[in-house]
């Protein structure tokens, strides 16, 4: 069994000084334009802490996750419980081994990035030796699925040649986003999957004899603004990688579509269209693609710049929430709205 599991139950928080840190140092690397390396020393009150805990009942997940109000994610403990037990059930699932890299993610809602910095910190305690994290923490579930499948330690890859071994993707999908609204974690397995009822199962009884969880103490955050190619050394063996949301996601793209022609089929007189970003993970990655890629004008692009409250609406594509859609689209639905 795991560390984290029922049969240890320290009294106190046990801390484990990580050693080597007066070498260590959190290095900071520009692969854009040749920028320069910049160093600076780790600081020596990193420590890997032993935190005793105790069961939170309810995260039993839905479709390959859990969902709850986003205060009740900020409570004492709730993240960590969770990440823990998922930690715990992705290294039983892999024959007792610890896994070697993850992709963090989220869809930019309220709450995510101080997730990504919590999530980062546990998982660097527990060993996992290469974390993944886009710039800006945002990046849509199907890129995280191309990057678990695609991406090689230089960042490029076909599919299949991925050594990403899951991604943890921080997202509630259609549901509101905001104080008082909705927060939720799920998980992808190894071939960029949904984790299946077998795994969120096996999570859940996880959940119900957590004792303790490892974190990092007194580790600075993570800038995830930082350019792509950043890395940031957390403890002598795990590194913090900022990788490009977009690169693996359209190299399977265009593995799938001729964008050549798609091109010329975009700029034929009298066509237009309408992406409705809704204010969520998937606008970016409409610029790059439709605007940089396929030469689409900007006229095309409607509400494609992430919001953590998704502009006041649920990001769901209905007539209720993609009203703006309708009226551009100059759509007039009957009344059942079919």
């Amino acid at each position: 069994s795991s560390s984290s599991s029922s049969s240890s139950s320290p009294s106190t928080s046990r801390r484990e000084v990580v050693s080597n840190y007066n070498n260590a140092i959190l290095r900071s690397i520009s692969r854009r334009g040749g920028g320069a390396l910049h160093m600076s020393t780790v600081d020596e009150g990193v420590v890997v802490s032993v935190v005793p805990t105790t069961v939170i009942e309810g995260m039993r997940p839905g479709t390959s996750g859990l969902r709850k109000k986003v205060e009740v994610w900020m409570g004492e403990n709730y993240v960590e419980n969770f990440i823990q037990s998922l930690i715990d059930t992705a290294v039983d699932a892999n024959g007792g081994k610890m896994l070697d890299t993850i992709v963090v993610a989220g869809d930019g809602r309220y709450y995510n990035n101080e997730a990504i910095q919590t999530i980062a910190r546990l998982l660097a305690a527990n060993g996992i030796k290469n974390i993944w994290i886009p710039q800006s923490g945002i990046m849509s579930t199907p890129a995280v699925s191309a990057v678990i499948r695609r991406r090689t330690s230089d960042g490029t890859g076909n599919d299949g040649d991925g050594v990403a071994q899951g991604g943890i993707v921080l997202t509630a999908s259609h549901n509101p986003g905001g104080p008082g609204e909705d927060f939720g974690i799920k998980y992808n397995e190894g071939l960029g999957q949904p984790a299946g009822e077998e795994f969120t199962e096996a999570l859940y009884e996880k959940t119900l004899k957590l004792s303790e969880y490892k974190t990092l103490d007194n580790s600075e955050d993570i800038d995830l603004d930082a350019p792509a190619g950043t890395e940031y050394q957390l403890t002598p063996t795990t590194t913090v990688t900022i990788i490009d949301p977009y690169r693996n996601y359209l190299d399977a793209l265009k593995s799938c579509f001729d964008f050549e022609r798609l091109k010329e089929f975009g700029a034929r007189e009298g066509f237009s269209m309408v992406f409705d970003g809704m204010h969520g993970a998937g606008g970016p990655f409409a610029k790059r693609v439709l605007s940089e890629e396929l030469g689409l004008p900007p006229s095309s692009l409607l509400r494609c710049d992430p919001l953590s409250d998704f502009g006041g609406c649920h990001p769901d594509p209905n007539l209720t929430y993609a009203s703006e859609l309708v009226k551009r689209m100059g759509l007039l639905p009957d009344g059942g709205a079919d």
